[in-house]
């Protein structure tokens, strides 16, 4: 079930020799998409997807960043990494509800204050006030948020079954 962003975009991983004598290193080459998120019209962001997963990496975790580079698969932009050990993903569903926020509260953090540096207060505070507008009184987060969030979990759920549906065919 992970990996569900990447559902129907380019994919890779490799294996290569880091030097002639070198230990192999595990890659994972991913298509660089448009970011779904809004952003400020006047914020400096490089034009080019995997320029922009970079650089915003480097800034948000640059021991993750640092072992990035952006770089294209034909005419397609890709994010290219090495996996490691400590990029294992924590499992939600062995959190409790008190953990579970405490994550998601940190993470939410970490992001916002990356997107708040591109914008000035006034930007800021017009922005947050942006956002409490569209907040629904019985849902707390954008709507462009959930309608992607919604929407990616339909395209996964529906690649998923029929993943099953022809494996089942396959057996």
């Amino acid at each position: 079930m992970k990996g569900c962003s990447s559902l129907g975009r380019l994919r890779y991983a490799a294996i290569v020799r880091l030097g002639a004598d070198g230990p192999p290193a595990l890659l994972d080459i991913k298509e660089a998409t448009k970011a779904a998120a809004p952003r400020d019209a006047h914020a400096e962001m490089p034009r080019d997807n995997a320029m922009r997963v970079v650089t915003g990496a480097r800034a948000l975790s640059p021991h993750l960043g640092d072992r990035m580079i952006a770089g294209r698969l034909g005419n397609t932009a890709v994010v290219i990494r090495e996996l490691m050990p400590q990029d294992l993903k924590t499992e939600l569903d062995d959190l409790t509800a008190d953990e579970a926020q405490s994550v998601a509260r940190s993470l939410a953090s970490v992001v916002g204050r990356a997107h708040g540096r591109q914008l000035d207060g006034h930007q800021r505070t017009e922005w947050a006030a942006d956002l409490a507008r569209q907040r629904s009184k019985s849902l707390d987060a954008p709507t462009w948020l959930w309608t992607s969030v919604v929407e990616l979990v339909g395209v996964h759920e529906s690649a998923y079954l029929e993943h099953c549906r022809r494996a089942l065919l396959a057996a």
